[in-house]
């Protein structure tokens, strides 16, 4: 699983004159990229009874030559994931390249390549081959979210929510495909729809900091200071290191005029290793 976030905010310079916009959703994104576990091998269903001690046999020698092969997809599978995650991705793709040789139905192998060429910024080659997950398997929930989260990053937001949507309907408690069709939704200015996405992921995941963190900060757009307010207090009760929640709630402080709350909670997320929060104590803090 990689979580990854990108800063697409104007770098914060002043207080107390606080922006009116909070970056925690930029930079802590959802940017979850599963690789799925290799599954256990589907039953291959049990032979017809046939009238022959022959055909009886041929059918037995297909169906174990055809579970070798499945078995030795798998095993390429499995190395595939064990080089993904030391980060060897050349390494990985090679090896799902084989497991997609051997049996080329194989949708997680498709998924897994898509996500190691995402790591490897080939996002044509990811979708390439999540849409060719999808069209193996339509009900493929995981493929879907991962094609939502290159189209994200290609700004391509509306494709982003339409994959994200179908996660939601193959899986309704798919609380990270709340989350970033919630962010989707968030760049493209949609706050309400951001605020009723977040709400969802929390409905499926009461202890999801960042859920309340980017509906705080959906609330923020709208003027509504005290909710943004509530949300980040919440996501600092669930996750007390999460520097961004202190941020946006010292942000959300400084425009009602709470200065010394601001200070402090800016201090604290300096003290989380945020270094906007840092240049804006030394600035502006006593």
């Amino acid at each position: 699983m990689c979580d990854e976030g990108t800063n697409q905010q104007t770098p914060r310079d002043q207080l107390p004159t606080y922006p009116e916009s909070s970056r925690a959703l930029a930079l802590m994104s959802v940017r979850t990229r599963t690789l799925a576990a290799a599954l256990s091998l589907l039953p291959l269903g049990q032979p017809l009874l046939l009238e022959s001690a022959t055909a009886w046999a041929t059918a037995t020698v297909v169906l174990s030559t055809q579970t070798a092969q499945a078995q030795s997809a798998d095993d390429y599978l499995n190395r595939g994931n064990s080089k993904y995650h030391r980060r060897d991705y050349q390494g990985a793709i090679t090896d799902f390249n084989k497991a997609i040789e051997i049996n080329p139905q194989f949708a997680l192998a498709y998924n897994n390549r898509g996500s190691t060429k995402d790591d490897l910024g080939d996002l044509k080659g990811a979708i390439s081959d999540y849409t060719k997950a999808i069209e193996i398997n339509p009900q493929y929930a995981l493929a879907y979210y991962n094609r939502g989260i290159v189209k994200s990053d290609l700004k391509y937001y509306q494709g982003a929510i339409s994959d994200y949507t179908k996660a939601i309907e193959i899986s309704p408690q798919y609380a990270l495909a709340y989350a970033n069709r919630a962010l989707a939704k968030y760049y493209l200015k949609d706050y309400q729809g951001a605020i009723f996405d977040n709400s969802r992921a929390i409905e499926v995941n009461p202890q999801y900091a960042l859920a309340y963190t980017n509906r705080g900060s959906a609330k923020d757009e709208l003027g509504d200071l005290k909710g943004a307010i509530a949300d980040y207090n919440k996501a600092i009760q669930i996750d007390q290191q999460y520097a961004d929640a202190y941020f946006n709630r010292g942000n959300a402080k400084g425009i009602s005029g709470d200065n010394e709350g601001a200070c402090r909670d800016m201090k604290q997320a300096a003290k989380l290793g945020d270094e906007d929060a840092a240049a804006l104590v030394r600035k502006n803090c006593r």
